[in-house]
């Protein structure tokens, strides 16, 4: 297909960022009228081009006769040379059922990226990242999203195969439970961002959850890449356990052209739409639609440099933001100060938290690298969606690190991270930093609206104290980094940060 044709059809199909082609029919369909066609399968395979500047989303009807048991479908696309900076070929898949593509809409099924190159639906069961469910008859679309296009184009192979038979019973998914066993209002540890084989990750979620009581979490969320599959892939992982208890909460990461956002703490089954770019005007719908879940939005690794990643679509709708994500780089060290720019206009009362996740997705990528520890009344869905939402928390390295940062003023008023300290402008404000855990060579940082203002090397007793005013620092926060490489420009990898107290001058 040529490009002229691609930009054509597309404005034809009233979208510039979507391609319907020709539909793919069986022998069965001819014949559906007079009854389920039995037992059997048949096949049918589609070969085609997609020119460099091809849309987001090229989509394959599919016509699904009655009495289709299982439908399963495999493609392939070639991969050529290109020149060095330029990207190659890259193409996604997913499939919608006859409810339709409608952005939002009820029919999605399943979406595994380019993780996989086959998946099959039935009633009984789904490839991770595929809903089961029974194969209704009416018009099915395999979703095809090339990623990126080399500049010879993209050859793409989709072969379609229905097996025909009796339908059989859908399970009923089994959810985890909103609620663990707590120790009351305390400081509770968890991953939120994780990957397992319901998207691009290696880990099963029995490896996860493993992994995630070995890192000495309390929580962690699910959040497959554009799909809900895994929010019922727990059962037996939750709970009780002698490495410790484990609440497991359910979301999504929503993995748009222009960045990617974490839906933090669902309803389970809730599934996110991410064919949308900032242009489109489809962000803050969404964005609403997680709020009336009950979950939070929370824009990920923002400053990340690869295709598709860094964040264009503003923080207005945020609850949080991900400043810290895997082992700690230069895209965080971005990410930090990005967010530690927008505190100011935010103020006291609009502020948006910071928060750091592993986003592991196979061996060797740790589990709890780092956690988000969370002040909340109880290890609960509620209550940590609550601390997260306040930014009572800090981000550590892992379990081992501890910090407890604090704000007194001279008659004894008091805050803690992500609190408000009311002291007169001049009064003296006694800031305490308390630190466990960190290695022996690491320093504090203490930052302010105008930026470090303190620093020393964690002394032996752990604790690091500063005299200041209100009308000297509009908020304080504290880093603990280890030391910085000789000859660096910027400080050492992060080994804690602790979100603001704010100190207000009335």
């Amino acid at each position: 297909m040529e490009r002229r044709d691609v930009l054509r059809m597309s404005a034809a199909a009233g979208a510039a960022g979507m391609l319907t082609l020709d539909s793919v029919t069986f022998a069965h369909a001819a014949d559906a009228a007079d009854g389920p066609p039995g037992d059997g399968e048949e096949t049918r395979t589609v070969r085609g081009h997609l020119p460099t500047g091809a849309p987001d989303w090229v989509y394959l009807p599919v016509e699904v006769p009655r009495g289709v048991r299982e439908i399963a479908v495999s493609y392939s696309y070639d991969k050529p040379d290109v020149p060095p900076g330029t990207p190659g070929n890259a193409l996604d898949i997913g499939i919608f059922d006859e409810r339709g593509t409608r952005l939002g809409g009820r029919g999605f099924r399943g979406w595994s990226g380019g993780a996989r190159t086959e998946f099959a639906i039935s009633a009984e069961q789904a490839t991770p990242g595929y809903l089961p469910g029974p194969v209704r008859r009416g018009t099915w679309h395999v979703a095809l999203g090339p990623y990126t296009v080399a500049p010879q184009g993209l050859d793409y192979e989709v072969t379609l195969t229905l097996r025909y038979g009796p339908e059989g019973t859908t399970p009923a998914p089994v959810y985890p439970p909103e609620r663990g066993r707590g120790r009351g209002r305390a400081w509770y540890r968890g991953d939120c961002h994780l990957h397992t084989v319901h998207s691009d990750g290696r880990y099963t979620p029995a490896d996860v959850a493993a992994a995630a009581r070995r890192a000495g979490l309390d929580f962690l969320t699910t959040t497959e890449h554009n799909t809900p599959s895994a929010h019922g892939a727990w059962e037996g992982l939750w709970g009780p356990h002698p490495d410790g208890e484990l609440l497991v909460l359910c979301g999504e990461e929503i993995t748009t052209r222009n960045g990617h956002f974490l839906a933090l703490g669902t309803d389970p089954g809730t599934h996110l739409d991410w064919r949308y770019r900032a242009r489109d005007d489809a962000y803050e719908r969404f964005a609403r639609r997680i709020h009336r879940a009950g979950g939070l939005v929370v824009p990920a690794h923002p400053h990340c440099p690869f295709v598709g990643c860094q964040w264009k679509f503003g923080f207005e709708d945020a609850d949080a933001v991900e400043v810290w994500n895997g082992p700690w780089t230069v895209d965080d060290e971005v990410s930090l100060a990005a967010w530690d720019n927008t505190l100011i206009d935010g103020g006291p009362d609009g502020w948006l938290p910071a928060m750091g996740n592993s986003d592991a997705h196979r061996e060797g990528q740790e589990v709890g690298l780092p956690q988000t520890v969370v002040l909340a009344d109880d290890l609960s869905r509620q209550a940590l969606l609550e601390g997260i939402r306040a930014g009572r928390s800090y981000v550590a390295e892992s379990s081992a690190v501890s910090v407890a940062l604090s704000a007194t003023g001279p008659r004894g008023e008091h805050a803690g991270i992500g609190g408000r300290l009311r002291a007169g402008g001049d009064a003296e404000v006694t800031v305490r930093l308390e630190v466990s855990g960190a290695p022996q060579d690491a320093a504090v940082r203490l930052m302010t609206d105008q930026g470090q203002l303190h620093a020393a090397a964690v002394p032996a007793s752990g604790v690091v104290t500063w005299r200041t005013t209100a009308s000297l620092a509009t908020y304080v926060r504290a880093e603990v980094r280890h030391p910085a490489p000789e000859g660096s420009p910027v400080p050492g990898p992060m080994v804690a940060l602790t979100n603001p107290i704010w100190l207000d001058p009335r």
